[in-house]
């Protein structure tokens, strides 16, 4: 059986020109992300990762000038890597001038090269240095128009791929009560106490929205078919611009007054919807088994 390969993303660039923002987007997809390590430190690291077997797969590191050896290192080390059995591929980051310098008059962070120089020359002078890996990159990316949202998009959709299974869009389905509070990391919140409460119901007041009985119940309801094609009108609606956002998850809410009934069938509902479009969605019943 032939060996799966590694993936290993080398990150480098211009500073300023995005490469934090491209490891996160490359962690949230499922790759093993390290921050400028010292180039000739990747080896030695890979090593570890072998002879540990900690089922490592797909590997992103930033190795740039911030290191004081990493000219010196870069050219020597990455020829090594190239022998080695890896899926590699070298990503060099920039952007122009004046975007670079806008960049970083509102982080305020010094620039690597800081010296008595300005700026503007730092810059420059970054560029010539980094001439030489530039031209040996598999993937040069120019950032200067892309916001970090766009970043992120175009970063997950040249590599979601490779990751390790985390880069698949999720929906999260969550029912909650009212009065036991909203749910603080939703996205969207949909109030449906406007649906006839099965609570009131007295064979129904003891089951939850799991029951197929008070399923039955909210789903005849002519507020329950007026509403219920719209809101997935909505979120088919919407669930495109939010990945074109670079969100990789999305947390929709349903709630009622105790959490139980209404809430629960509608988020259920809402699951099977969902599902059946091939989305990658989950559900929780936050307030289910809180009795009344």
């Amino acid at each position: 059986m032939t060996r799966k390969r590694k993936k290993l993303i080398i990150i480098t660039g211009l500073s300023g020109s995005g490469k934090t923002y491209t490891l996160h987007t490359l962690e949230d997809i499922g790759y093993y992300c390290i921050d400028n390590l010292p180039v000739d430190l990747v080896s030695t690291f890979l090593n570890l990762i072998d002879r540990t077997k900690a089922g490592i797969n797909a590997i992103a590191i930033i190795c740039d000038i911030r290191e004081k050896r990493f000219l010196d290192n870069f050219q020597k080390t990455y020829e090594n890597l190239k022998s080695r059995n890896l899926d590699m591929t070298l990503v060099f980051l920039e952007a122009n001038n004046e975007v670079l310098l806008r960049r970083f008059s509102e982080t305020r962070r010094p620039h690597p090269l800081g010296d008595e120089t300005t700026l503007s020359s730092m810059i420059e002078k970054e560029r010539k240095m980094l001439s030489p890996i530039r031209d040996i990159a598999d993937q040069v990316i120019d950032t200067s128009d892309f916001n970090v949202h766009q970043l992120k998009s175009y970063i997950a959709s040249i590599f979601a791929e490779g990751g390790e299974g985390a880069a698949r869009f999720t929906i999260n389905i969550i029912s909650f009560g009212y009065k036991h509070g909203l749910p603080l990391d939703a996205d969207i919140i949909m109030d449906v106490r406007f649906l006839p409460n099965p609570y009131f119901e007295k064979e129904l007041k003891e089951k939850s929205g799991l029951d197929a009985k008070v399923a039955d119940y909210v789903k005849s309801t002519e507020e329950y078919n007026e509403f219920f094609p719209r809101m997935k009108d909505m979120l088919e609606h919407l669930i495109p611009k939010y990945k074109r956002e670079g969100k990789f998850y999305l947390n929709v809410a349903f709630g009622c007054t105790g959490g139980r009934h209404r809430s629960v069938v509608v988020g259920e509902e809402m699951l099977n919807f969902l599902t059946t479009k091939q989305y990658n969605t989950y559900i929780s019943h936050r307030d289910i088994n809180i009795s009344a």
